[in-house]
Order: structure tokens, then sequence, then C-alpha cells
């Protein structure tokens, strides 16, 4: 499908629960819609600036009715995504510019800011619910999982944080150790029983959620990524695509870890933002390139399930190798397609301690059928930890960096003013 031009930089983009349609939120303030169809020509319905300051933030409620956009004017704006007109505006919702925003449920709306301030909304009177402060620095990310009636939040201060939203408490309900490692993105897996972090060193964190203690810290890393994981998103329930700073997007499978391979690129720009369309096929991801790419994965998926077949077949391959090697690869092959067995001489063919199977065809000659055994799988190493020197730089350049937000617009600000 070719890119959509968008004449600026995208900071946001959600696709619609009920429609073939795809939002974004700008640089320039502007928050913009189009439409899209099954052979990937795509048509824009709606245009419109609600702020001049840039739009960091878009989210849509479950019935594809209300559009919510938040700015760096601290605004938080409903919008129709039919008309493409704004239903109501908050102004001055928080006191620093607003980074994230997640439409919960119907009656619930939350969003979270630059100084690490979470705060949950009643949409229907656009009146706040409540406010948490207990994280530090900018809130990168935000995802809500409604069979738990949960809210995770990700920040700059190396920790992530969860929300019960029918508490009437303004304290998290779980909220992790410091991991030495900016928490940038998060991701949903397994039934919701497991929550995948992107970080600023390129390691994917996992982390169980049975209960409040098991967010203190993950139970397993994945490495791989040279470049930080600015986003994620869940294409099924183990496998993941991941946007990096070095410009690929990746397919990255969970438990088992295993990283599939590049789907699309940016070129050099970083990918940050991912968005899954409703029927799974088409992947939205934005950079800097001023462009919304849409990527066809149904293809590369059934292709990855075809690879865990022929992986599969070579295990089961090594390990009647191993016990029937003197059963020619042929005869193996066609028992094993099937199921009736391999021919050979019966002087060869013993029933084994192993449990060999041997049924008698004639005098001459027997079946053996291979025995259904399997063996433990090695388990995997621990993922390497970087050298505390590295991190100690890369958290230096963390510190540095800040948010990648309003970094963006600092340029574009001195930029402006030449």
């Amino acid at each position: 499908m070719p890119d959509i031009p968008l004449k600026h930089q995208c900071f946001d983009l959600k696709f619609s629960p009920t429609a073939d349609q795809v939002y974004v939120g700008l640089l320039n303030g502007a928050v913009k819609g189009f439409s899209y169809d099954s052979e990937g020509n795509a048509s824009q319905s709606f245009s419109l600036r609600p702020a001049k300051q840039s739009c960091r933030g878009v989210s849509i409620n479950e019935t594809g009715d209300k559009l919510y956009a938040v700015s760096k004017d601290r605004g938080l704006r409903t919008i129709d995504p039919a008309r493409g007109t704004i239903i109501e505006e908050k102004l001055g919702a928080h006191d620093s510019a607003i980074n994230r925003v997640l439409a919960c449920t119907s009656s619930i709306v939350a969003t979270g800011d630059d100084d690490g301030v979470i705060k949950l909304w009643d949409p229907r009177k656009q009146k706040e619910i409540k406010s948490f402060t207990h994280h530090f620095d900018y809130i990168s990310d935000l995802i809500f999982t409604q069979e738990k009636n949960q809210i995770v939040a990700s920040s700059g201060d190396c920790t992530l944080s969860v929300i019960d939203i029918r508490s009437s408490r303004t304290e998290p309900f779980a909220q992790s150790d410091d991991q030495d490692d900016e928490f940038l993105s998060l991701c949903s897996i397994k039934e919701n029983t497991k929550l995948v972090v992107g970080t600023q060193l390129g390691m994917l964190s996992i982390f169980n959620r049975s209960s409040a203690s098991s967010y203190l810290g993950p139970v397993d890393r994945m490495p791989g990524h040279p470049s930080s994981v600015d986003a994620l998103v869940a294409l099924t329930d183990d496998v993941l695509a991941t946007g990096s700073s070095d410009g690929l997007i990746r397919l990255v499978q969970i438990l088992p870890n295993k990283l599939l391979g590049a789907v699309a690129d940016h070129g050099d720009f970083p990918v940050e933002r991912l968005g899954l369309s409703r029927d799974g096929k088409w992947l939205a991801s934005a950079s800097h390139d001023e462009v919304l790419k849409l990527t066809d994965v149904a293809d590369a998926l059934e292709e990855s399930e075809g690879e865990e077949e022929d992986a599969e077949m070579e295990d089961v391959w090594s390990e009647v190798a191993e016990e029937e090697d003197e059963v020619p690869k042929g005869a193996l092959a066609a028992a094993l397609l099937t199921g009736r067995g391999v021919k050979r001489p019966a002087e060869s063919t013993a029933s084994s301690e192993a449990g060999d199977v041997v049924v008698e065809e004639d005098s001459d000659m027997e079946i053996a059928v291979v025995p259904s055994k399997s063996r433990p799988k090695a388990r995997s190493p621990s993922p390497p930890q970087p050298p505390k020197s590295e991190k100690k730089e890369k958290q230096k350049y963390k510190k540095q960096r800040g948010n990648p937000s309003r970094a963006v617009e600092e340029r574009v600000a001195f930029f402006a003013d030449l």
C-alpha cells in the first residue's frame, strides 16, 4: 500500500474499531482522518486544527463515535469523527503539556503529562475524577485491559504503574521498582497474563500480571534490538510488532522468545507509533518522515506460521533420526505423512525398551511405527545484561534526551525563529 502523505510529522495514530478509518495527530496541531479499503486505497475524510501547538495523542472510544485529542497547549478535546467537528473542549486540563490520552470505557478517559501526572476524566461531563502523582517524569504510554479494569502506564522515570479504575484511592494498585532503563512502550499479550515493555536500551522486558507484587520486576528479558523500542502492538496473542529508533519494524514472538524478522522500515527515521487495523491486516506506523505507512502484515504472519511448522518438523526429524537411523528418510517421510509406518525386514525389527510398536503384516515383512517421544527442551540462557559503564552512559543520554515529543517541538521552534 502506498504511503499516505501528511505534510507534517505524525505524533500519534489510532484505527477506528467500527469502520475502515485511521486518525492521526500532527506536529502542527492538526487532526486528520483517512478512509481506506481492502485494496489499500486511502482518501482523507476530514482535517481540522483544534490547537496551534502540536497534537501529541489521539484515542477513540469502543463505539467509534468519539475521538479524543490532547495537545501541548494542555487541552483535551472531543471530536466527532463522522463530521470532523469538535464536540467538547477542556482547556488547561493539566498543569503541563499532555503527552498521552486513552479512552478506557464510555465513562473514563485517562491522560498523562510531561510531569508524570495521570488524570482520569468523565467524558460525559468533561469532569476530572481523580489524579495520580506517583510518577515524576513524562508518561510515555498508556494501555487498558477491560477484564482486569486496569490502566498500565509507563514513564520516563524507569518505572511502570498499574491503576485500578474501580478503586477510590489515588495511589496505584502496583508500581515496579526502578529498572535503570527508560520505559517507552507497552503491550499486553497471552490473554492479558503477560505485559511486554519496550525500553531505551532496546530490551523487551516481560512482566507477569498475576498480582501486585508481580509488577515489581520482569520475569524475562528479550534482547535483539540494537536501539530503543519506542512502539509496540500485538498482532496475535504471542506475536508483536516493534518500532525501533533504528527505523525498522520487526515481528517478535514472545514465550518462546524469537525474532521473526523485519517487515517494514522508515529509513533512518525512528519509528515512534504503531497501530493495527480492526481486521488485523494493516499495520500503521509513524515516524519523522511526514507519512503514514500502512503495511499488509497478514501475509507476513502466514509466512511466520509456516516457518514455525517447518522448525517443528525439523525437530521431529532430528528426534526420529537418533532412534531410527537405519530407516531410509524416504520411507520415514511416507510413514510420517500417512501414519501407516515403515516396512523393513523382520530380522531388523525388535520391540525395544523405548516402546516401539511392531505390527505383523505378513511372514516376511513387519511395520514399525515411529515411537512418540518428546525430549525436554533446553532452557534458553539468561539474556546478557549491558555492562555497568554502558548503562551509565545510556542513562546519562536518557536524562539529556527527555521526552522525545518535547525535543522535536523545541527543534521546530528553533528553526522557526531563524
